[in-house]
C-alpha cells in the first residue's frame, strides 16, 4: 500500500523518514506523565524509538517513575526489533492500569541501551508531556507512541494502517 506523507512544516520531522528497522536514541527532552494530578514519571534523560510511520515511543529510566507504582505482571510479547517485553501493571492516584507498561529486560543488542527503561501507553492516563506539551496518544490499542506538534505524519495505528 503506497501512503503519501503529510508536508512537512518548519521544525518538524517527518515519521516517514525514520528508519526501518526500528533504532533507539537518547532523548534529553523534558517527558512527564501526569494522572490525577499526580506524577507517576518524569525525566529528562529518556530514551524514544523511532520507526517509519510511528511517532515517538518513550522509554523512562526506572529511577525516574514513582516508587511503588510498577507492580511486573505474567504478560509478555515479542518486538522483532527489540526481543521479549515484560508488562506491568501501573498504579497512580488510587488506580490500577493494567499492561499499562512494559519494558525489555534482556534487549536484542542493537536496543542494550533500553535494558530495563519503561514506556506507558500515553492514552490511558490524563497527560503525558514532551517538553510541557500534552502529547496525543498513537491511535489503537496496540501502539504506544506520543504525537506532538513538532511531528509530520500520517501515523501508524488506526483503522486502514495495519499494512503500512
Amino acid at each position: 500500500m503506497q501512503v503519501k506523507p503529510d508536508p512537512v512544516a518548519p521544525g518538524q520531522e517527518s515519521v516517514w523518514d525514520y528508519p526501518r528497522p526500528a533504532v533507539a536514541m537518547p532523548t534529553s527532552r523534558r517527558l512527564e506523565i501526569v494522572h490525577r494530578g499526580v506524577t507517576l514519571a518524569a525525566t529528562n534523560r529518556g530514551m524514544r524509538t523511532l520507526e517509519t510511520s510511528h511517532p515517538p515511543t518513550y522509554y523512562f529510566p526506572p529511577c525516574d517513575v514513582a516508587p511503588g507504582a510498577l507492580t511486573p505482571n505474567a504478560r509478555r510479547s515479542i518486538c522483532e526489533w527489540k526481543g521479549a517485553a515484560r508488562y506491568f501493571d501501573v498504579h497512580v492516584a488510587g488506580e490500577t492500569f493494567r499492561d499499562a507498561a512494559w519494558s525489555y529486560p534482556d534487549p536484542t543488542p542493537g536496543f542494550a541501551a533500553l535494558t530495563d527503561f519503561v514506556a506507558f501507553y500515553p492514552r490511558l492516563f490524563d497527560g503525558c508531556f514532551v517538553d510541557g506539551e500534552r502529547a496525543e496518544p498513537q491511535a489503537g490499542g496496540f501502539y504506544g507512541g506520543w504525537i506532538t506538534r513538532d511531528l509530520a505524519g500520517p501515523f501508524k495505528g488506526g483503522p486502514g494502517t495495519m499494512g503500512w
